[in-house]
Formats: C-alpha cells, structure tokens, sequence
C-alpha cells in the first residue's frame, strides 16, 4: 500500500519526560544541580559534577566543597577513579544509560560495602520499574525517574519487588 503523503505517518519524536527525584520518603525537590565544570562550584548551590573533573580538582578544593559536592559516574568509569575522590563527596550518581547495562548496579553495592561510603547513592538514566527493587537493596537511597509506570507505581507508593530472596 502506498501512501500519497507520507509524512502525515510520521510520528514526531517526543521530548524526554523530565527526571523526578525520589526517595523512600517519597518525591521530592531536588537540591543538586549538573554542571559540567569545576566553575559551577563558585556559588552556594549543591553540584554533582562529571568524574574527570572531581578527580582534576585540588584535594582541598574537594574538601572545602564536600557538602555540596556530587560526582556523576559513567559506566566505563572505574570504581578505584571513584575511591579517590569518595572522601570528598556527599552524593555519587550513578549512571544507568540503558537499561541494559548494569555496571552501575556492582558499583553501588562495592560503595557500600567495599569502601563504606555513607553519602548519598543515586541512580540516575534509565531507572526501570523492575530494577528498582534491587537498586533499594544494593544501598541506592535517591532515584532520578521518568519511565512513566514507575512514576505512577511511586505516586502509589508501591516500590514492587519480592519480599524473600536467596542472595545475602
């Protein structure tokens, strides 16, 4: 079959819905703010800024910034980068750009237990409904969401999951 005028066919993309930020108190404003560089730290505002540029900043630089200081972890991104600068820190984002890498997941549970960070954990990207469960149990504490069924579950307040498991 053909069509006379094809693009009445055409779907136009849809912008992305924008991240809500939540916690198990529920949603929330968020404090923090991205930036990309070092700059941003100039004012009074929480920023959560990309590895590289944590990791380039002077150790008392971080220190005197530690409060309101986050660094955003890639995936490809080492967590023994991370450990150098996780003193330093109170939020770590963790990124999830699909839902099908995972790497993030081993991160935050090496976070906790490994390197026994207490700061602030947040997942942030391609937060899935059924991924949350597992995020909650590995030591995420905050969630940038926009899939829109876990928004409406979380506005719900169902979290999903299976209350037994076999793993420690």
């Amino acid at each position: 079959m053909r069509f006379a005028n094809r693009d009445l066919f055409m779907l136009a993309p849809q912008p992305a819905p924008t991240p809500r930020l939540w916690t198990l108190q529920g949603f929330r404003n968020d404090e923090w703010r991205r930036a990309d560089d070092a700059a941003a730290l100039a004012g009074n505002s929480r920023v959560v800024l990309p590895l590289a540029v944590v990791a380039s900043l002077d150790a008392s630089e971080r220190r005197m910034a530690k409060d309101r200081l986050g660094v955003l972890v890639q995936p490809g991104e080492t967590i023994e980068s991370l450990a150098a600068v996780l003193p330093d820190v109170a939020l770590v984002a963790l990124s999830f750009p699909a839902f099908s890498d995972g790497r993030s997941f081993s991160k935050a549970e090496l976070l906790r237990s490994r390197y026994g960070f207490t700061g602030a954990i947040r997942a942030v990207g391609q937060v899935l409904v059924d991924q949350l469960p597992h995020m909650l149990r590995l030591g995420f504490d905050e969630f940038e969401v926009s899939d829109p069924v876990l928004v409406s579950r979380l506005e719900r307040g169902e979290t999903g999951g299976i209350p037994l498991y076999y793993q420690p």
